[in-house]
């Protein structure tokens, strides 16, 4: 029941391509060569046609670089490229961020490197995602999967002002065909399962019988959209500690249940993964003396896991908690605890610093996750 995350060209002929002006203007297909080497696999495993259309969209046919780069920067983002082929067939995917940060202020956001401390709307979003639909659609780019969304809440506070989560389903709903499975990962699925999202979430769950990409459910009953909630904690006393503005956890499997029984697929996030007292440090310490909430026991997960299964989640979804460097502001003191509570777990190890964040090496690692996984089996 329990799954790992999802870590997750030719030459010479000529094409169209979207100009600036109304009429189009001839171009030629960029060849290979020009293409990073970590993208030319998608590039290979295409069709001509879809080739053309995936070169025309994503490639900036005017750039001087010898070596290009995807850039198709307004609303609707190339997430992934790399993305896991039994779930993304396609080999790539999509990511709608609906606004700029997020109001829900979690202690260990992986986003908050990049993302501003406080929650705002996108300039123009309506008009650059109608605009980015279009696009799609005028280059007959072949169908991927798309996020909804990867590092913001799309159903955060702001949107009972602004509603831009639902602009967002609403345009996917008319542009169905364009996308594969659609998800939504919130820590709100309360209002996700309000009626007037409701509606959008199950039909965009529907997969016409000419749809484009059909055939990837290889002829079984297709699920095309999930609603993927982000929910470590147990008792609440961690949750206001770690997520202190989030909804609380009584919410959060209210949502939940309303979904899955309005035929909503939802899969649960048990994600990050904290370590657990008494830590592997030497001598043995607690998170308490680093100034931290104890996040979850092992018995606080075998809650989490049961409610899973309670509640009809498709499956769970697990990482080990990363520790970042906040965009243009200092470390909190509870990131700063856990990274020195890192420090000493790691020991004589140093942490591992990759994709921009602290992360505790393997040996480390697994001392968290065993146990976890070891909950499924019993």
């Amino acid at each position: 029941m329990i799954n790992a995350p999802i870590n997750s060209g030719s030459g010479g002929k000529e094409q169209r391509l979207r100009s600036d002006e109304s009429d189009p203007v001839e171009v030629k297909t960029i060849p290979l060569e020009r293409i990073d080497p970590r993208f030319r696999q998608l590039w290979e495993q295409s069709s001509p046609t879809d080739r053309d259309a995936l070169s025309s969209y994503f490639l900036p046919h005017r750039s001087r670089k010898l070596i290009l780069q995807p850039s198709r920067p307004r609303v609707i983002k190339w997430y992934c490229p790399f993305a896991h082929q039994t779930k993304f067939p396609s080999g790539l995917r999509y990511c709608i961020n609906v606004y700029t940060g997020c109001a829900h202020s979690c202690v260990y956001c992986y986003a908050a490197s990049y993302e501003p401390a406080c929650a705002r709307p996108k300039r123009d979003f309506g008009k650059l995602l109608q605009k980015d639909f279009e696009d799609l659609e005028e280059f007959h780019v072949p169908p991927a999967p798309v996020h909804l969304s990867n590092s913001t809440d799309p159903f955060q506070p702001l949107e009972l002002q602004l509603g831009h989560a639902k602009l967002a389903l609403e345009g996917l709903l008319r542009y169905r065909h364009r996308f594969t499975t659609v998800t939504v990962l919130t820590k709100n699925p309360l209002l996700a399962a309000q009626d007037e999202y409701l509606r959008l979430l199950r039909r965009l769950g529907e997969i016409s019988g000419n749809h484009p990409a059909r055939h990837l459910w290889l002829g079984d009953e297709p699920h095309g959209l999930q609603v993927e909630v982000s929910m470590s904690f147990w008792r609440e006393d961690a949750r206001a500690f770690w997520d202190p503005v989030a909804p609380s956890l009584e919410a959060r499997i209210e949502g939940m249940r309303a979904l899955h029984e309005a035929g909503v697929p939802v899969v649960l996030r048990i994600d990050p993964l904290f370590p657990r007292s008494p830590l592997t440090t030497e001598p043995h310490s607690k998170l308490s003396d680093f100034g931290l909430e104890e996040a979850h026991t092992i018995e606080d997960l075998e809650q989490l896991v049961l409610l899973a299964k309670t509640i009809g989640a498709c499956h769970v979804v697990y990482s080990v908690v990363k520790i970042v460097q906040p965009r243009m502001r200092s470390m909190g003191r509870a990131a700063a605890g856990l990274r020195a509570a890192f420090e000493a777990m790691a020991q004589p190890e140093k942490l591992v610093f990759r994709g921009g964040s602290w992360r505790l090496p393997i040996r480390s690692l697994a001392l968290i996750t065993e146990p976890f996984l070891d909950l499924n089996s019993t």
